[in-house]
C-alpha cells in the first residue's frame, strides 16, 4: 500500500474519531455561574432544586450558594405609610445572562458547527471508502499480475 493513502486514511479516522463523539457532548449541558444570578437568594434557589451542585455554585460546600451575591431587599422593609402592610413579594426571577451577555452558557451547536461536522464526517468517511476501493483494486491488479 502506498505510504501517502495509508498516512490520509489514519489521518481521516482519527479526525473522525477524535471529534465526532465529543462535538454533542460539548453541547449536551448549559452551564450557571454566580454572574448569571442578580440575588443570592435565585443562585441558592438553583442549589436548592439539585443539592448536588453539578454548576459550582457552592465553593465551600457549606450549603450556601454564591455567598458573594447581594441579597435581595426583604419585602417586609418596604411599608406603605398608609396601611402599614408589607409589599407583596415579587417572584424570583429566572436568570437571563448568559450567551447574549457574553458570560458563558450554550443552548446547543450552531449552525456552521453542525455543517462543519457532517462536513467532516463526509470528508472522512469518502476517503475511508477510497482507500478500501484503491486497496482492492491493487490486489486484483497484483493477482492477475502473478497468475500463469
Amino acid at each position: 500500500m502506498h505510504i501517502g493513502t495509508r498516512v490520509l486514511s489514519t489521518t481521516a479516522l482519527a479526525l473522525l474519531v477524535a471529534t465526532g463523539p465529543t462535538a454533542v457532548v460539548a453541547h449536551a449541558q448549559t452551564d450557571l455561574d454566580c454572574r448569571d444570578f442578580a440575588f443570592q437568594e435565585d443562585a441558592q434557589a438553583v442549589l436548592n432544586r439539585n443539592p448536588s451542585d453539578p454548576f459550582r455554585l457552592d465553593a465551600d460546600h457549606d450549603g450556601i450558594a454564591c455567598e458573594d451575591l447581594p441579597h435581595r431587599p426583604s419585602p417586609s422593609a418596604t411599608v406603605t405609610p398608609t396601611a402599614l402592610t408589607p409589599a407583596p413579594a415579587t417572584a424570583t426571577p429566572v436568570p437571563q445572562r448568559g450567551v447574549n451577555a457574553g458570560v458563558g452558557g450554550g443552548t446547543g451547536p450552531a449552525g456552521f458547527e453542525m455543517v462543519g461536522g457532517v462536513g467532516l464526517t463526509v470528508l472522512a468517511l469518502s476517503l475511508i471508502g477510497g482507500h478500501v476501493v484503491l486497496r482492492r483494486r491493487r490486489s486484483a491488479a497484483a493477482a492477475a499480475a502473478h497468475k500463469p
